[in-house]
């Protein structure tokens, strides 16, 4: 595909979102000039982001990095001069070796996520050097660790309903996410439903696109949501909505469950959560009184204290009703499960000469690099940009700031965390490299070839981890596995029953095979829980010292004695920091025509708070609490209850402005799964 200059070529979205489009690339002389949706997708079909349609702004932008540099002012100033790919090598190589004789391969610490969704990119070639070199592993929990732990405990197996299937739903509930910003295919599937009769819920902190798109928006407090769910369950116990024939077969707990909602009534759960007693008996009859009722669980919920336990509460919803059964029914947290891999294959955890390595979760990397025993004395950083993305962004810098630190950054640009690197290595783009691509949403996998060369001298995550192995002298037979060597052998996993029929060859000729979901017809008689059963009382939990019944729990900063709003707080404002429609976490901030969408970073504030602060709409406004501070503009707006201030999207730090919204925000860990508390966040606002 390289060498035809001109054409139209497939290609994949790389972005971390759930819909992982398939795309068209249009090529003129050798140089993509339109990005479209392929229509013969069958879940995308055609539809696309803006985002995506702009990924040439980004992917040619003036600024990309396209050769290595070495840092030659102070840190954090952006001062580099080009070097040589084999000087960079030699140079990383060179302080590794030296590193480790003095301090051990565990002062090494790699840091990333997901800003390339390609297997082999995150989950491959960089996991192979890393567990060779013995470096200390990293806990990628920035994102969606608690939910995940409160969906395991609950349902045991990483999936739920298959998107297509919501299409049969009578009730679409919406909870705790932004789907016309961050799923946009849920949405055109939910609007085929609609066209059937089906209504549309949103529950939510703010009234955003999706919830402005809804028949009904349901606001309520920040990290109440647990409370909410046992006020429906309340309801739906007490009014006979439950199915006994599909407790008793599928789940343990049900009658345990069915004594402790008694005291969630909704007198109580409103006074906790702001949703009048009315509205949670309305919401209850609708769930109760639905044929089929979905519930896409989105991603704002899980980022609280108390994070694990609200998904693992809703999660628990539709065995009540017997959801489970029904074509369409149920509820989707992650459906990545399904399209489970060969990740010991991948990783090759065996090439590591230190199996007990230490392990740092990548919410804490701002206390991890103040560490004094066993300190981190270098840090690897690629697909990710922890300076923006990160929890205590200022103690973040200040870790990254270390002159005794040895900083990597692999990247398509310089980025913030980048400026303070000694070591920048440019990365290609998805569209130059070879990968593999699966969704956590959609059942299809797809594959990704160049569709045009290497801009400048960048390399993708394969080429450079395996040089660096090669470079570091470690296992050679590792290093020496192409793109296609490494796809053909994931695939081949016999444990995953689902991968039935997904090959390379396959691959090949049709661009995206669907997984062979003929198992999900046993789903409820093979769950991975202890029981075997959907577990509503979880023995698990009581052993991890957590309750075993969903219980609410209240967030840690932000809340007076009666779980509401603690006006008397030197912090009384709970900060959310949801995505906006234009950016994907840090992705996109640098590119001009995103920002223009987006026009400045903003802060959401209800008449009531901005009235008792003299704050009117377009005043510049100071967010602040003890970890930092954030200058924005006020928007005066009744889009939450009071007490909740919104500020959408992840911008990078301005010219002469305090702008990243993590500077507020703590690195404390989540109830359950070691996650990121980003949205329990107590703050004061003031006019500038």
């Amino acid at each position: 595909m390289i060498e035809e200059k001109n054409g139209v070529f497939p290609a994949v979205c790389p972005l971390d979102c759930p819909d992982t489009c398939g795309l068209l690339l249009h090529k003129e002389e050798g140089k993509i000039v339109k990005v479209t949706g392929n229509p013969d997708h069958p879940i995308t079909q055609g539809a696309i982001c803006n985002k995506v349609r702009n990924m040439t702004e980004r992917i040619y932008h003036k600024d990309r990095i396209r050769y290595p540099l070495k840092r030659t002012g102070p840190k954090g100033s952006g001062q580099f001069e080009r070097i040589s790919w084999d000087e960079a090598v030699s140079e990383i190589a060179s302080r590794y070796r030296e590193l480790i004789a003095e301090y051990g391969s565990e002062c090494i610490l790699p840091y990333s996520f997901y800003g390339n969704m390609g297997i082999l990119s995150v989950d491959g070639m960089d996991r192979r050097f890393f567990n060779a070199l013995g470096a200390s592993r990293l806990d990628q929990k920035i994102c969606n660790a608690a939910g995940n732990a409160g969906w395991k405990y609950t349902m045991g197996f990483k999936g739920g309903t298959s998107p297509e299937d919501t299409e049969y739903a009578d009730l679409i509930i919406v909870w705790g996410g932004n789907l016309i910003s961050t799923n946009m295919h849920q949405v055109v599937i939910a609007e085929k439903a609609r066209k059937r009769g089906a209504k549309v819920v949103v529950i939510d902190v703010h009234k955003n696109r999706t919830a402005q798109w809804a028949d009904w928006f349901i606001p309520l407090y920040p990290g109440t949501d647990t409370a909410l769910a046992l006020g429906v369950m309340h309801v739906l116990f007490r009014d006979g909505w439950t199915d006994e024939v599909f407790l008793k077969r599928y789940t343990v707990g049900y009658e345990e469950l069915r004594e402790h909602v008694k005291s969630y009534t909704p007198a109580h759960v409103a006074a906790i959560t702001g949703v009048p007693e009315e509205d949670i008996e309305k919401l209850a009859r609708m769930y109760g009184e639905a044929s089929v009722s979905y519930i896409a669980i989105g991603n704002g919920l899980q980022h609280h204290d108390n994070g694990g336990m609200n998904v693992r509460s809703i999660a628990c919803l539709p065995a009540l009703t017997g959801q489970w059964l029904k074509q369409g029914g149920g509820a989707v947290k992650t459906n990545g499960g399904y399209g489970a891999m060969d990740s010991d294959y991948l990783e090759r955890p065996e090439l590591r000469p230190n199996p007990e390595a230490r392990s740092i979760n990548m919410n804490r990397i701002g206390e991890a690099l103040h560490m004094q025993e066993q300190p981190i004395k270098a840090v690897f950083v690629y697909c990710s940009n922890p300076l923006v993305v990160a929890p205590d962004t200022e103690r973040v810098q200040a870790g990254f700031a270390r002159e005794d630190l040895f900083t990597v950054v692999h990247d398509l640009f310089m980025t913030d965390t980048a400026k303070y690197a000694d070591i920048v290595l440019p990365a290609a783009s998805s569209f130059e490299t070879t990968d593999l691509y699966a969704s956590y949403w959609h059942h299809y996998v797809q594959l990704q070839e160049p569709v045009i060369g290497k801009i400048g001298e960048a390399k993708g995550n394969v080429e450079l981890f395996a040089m660096l192995g090669r470079a570091m002298g470690l296992d050679e037979e590792a290093f020496m596995e192409t793109e296609e060597e490494m796809i053909a052998r994931a695939l081949n996993y016999p444990e995953n029953p689902y991968l039935n029929g997904v090959t390379l060859p396959a691959l090949k000729e049709q661009r995206f095979v669907k997984l062979d979901m003929t198992p999900q017809a046993s789903y409820l008689d093979r769950l991975p829980t202890p029981s075997g059963k959907i577990e509503l009382y979880s023995e698990a939990m009581k052993a991890a010292g957590l309750p075993p019944l969903p219980e609410y729990v209240p967030l840690q900063e932000g809340y007076d004695g009666n779980h509401r709003p603690g006006k008397d707080e030197p912090y009384p404002l709970m900060f959310i920091s949801p995505p906006n429609h234009n950016f994907l976490n840090s992705t996109f901030a640098n590119v001009e025509k995103h920002q223009r969408l987006e026009k400045e970073p903003q802060l959401q504030i209800h008449p009531q708070d901005a009235a008792e602060r003299g704050i009117g709409d377009g005043d510049s406004v100071v967010v602040y609490n003890k970890r930092g501070k954030l200058e924005l503009k006020a928007v005066v707006t009744d889009k939450m209850l009071p007490g909740t201030v919104i500020s959408q999207g992840l911008w990078w730090e301005g010219q002469g402005r305090k702008q990243r919204a993590n500077a507020l925000t703590a690195d404390r860990l989540s109830d359950m799964g070691g996650g990121a508390t980003f949205f329990s966040t107590a703050v004061q606002v003031k006019r500038q």
